[in-house]
């Protein structure tokens, strides 16, 4: 009998957080840009150039910023929201992990996906001043008056 209820109290504790256990804590996140370019995100992850992979804690809401010389940064705002899976394993722990494995799972975010994924930026080229070869000018570029007849 006490073998059997040992059983019955140890398997409950090792499926508490369900999501936890089917999920993770991490999520890989995917990065491109066109054309390639550097990243990095306001957490301190960075990729010297596009298209990369990271992975990430499931509860980091950031900015990744694309930046390529001659080209307009572009900040992209990654958030998070609760997953389907997710949503389904946080709710196992109605049947089996109970307030703990609820609380596990909440504390840990692995109910929740970054969205978007992939990540994506479409970076503008720089305006240039002047005439061709010249090196690109951030800023507003001045129009010629025309000619006064």
């Amino acid at each position: 009998m006490r073998i059997s209820l040992l059983a019955i109290v140890a398997g409950t504790i090792s499926l508490g957080a369900c999501a936890t256990v089917t999920r993770g804590t991490t999520e890989q996140l995917t990065f491109d840009s066109d054309p390639p370019a550097a990243m990095r995100t306001s957490t301190g992850l960075t990729c010297p150039t596009t298209p990369c992979t990271l992975e990430v804690n499931r509860k980091s809401e950031f900015v990744a910023t694309f930046s390529k010389e001659g080209y307009k940064s572009q900040d992209v705002m990654v958030q998070t929201r609760v997953a389907g899976s997710g949503a389904a394993g946080f709710a196992g722990n109605v049947l089996i992990g109970g307030l703990i494995g609820m609380g596990v799972d909440a504390a840990t975010g692995s109910t929740l996906e970054h969205y978007p994924n992939p990540v994506s930026a479409n970076l503008e080229p720089l305006t240039l001043r002047g005439k061709p070869g010249k090196r690109p000018v951030r800023g507003p570029v001045k129009e010629e008056a025309p000619p006064t007849s």
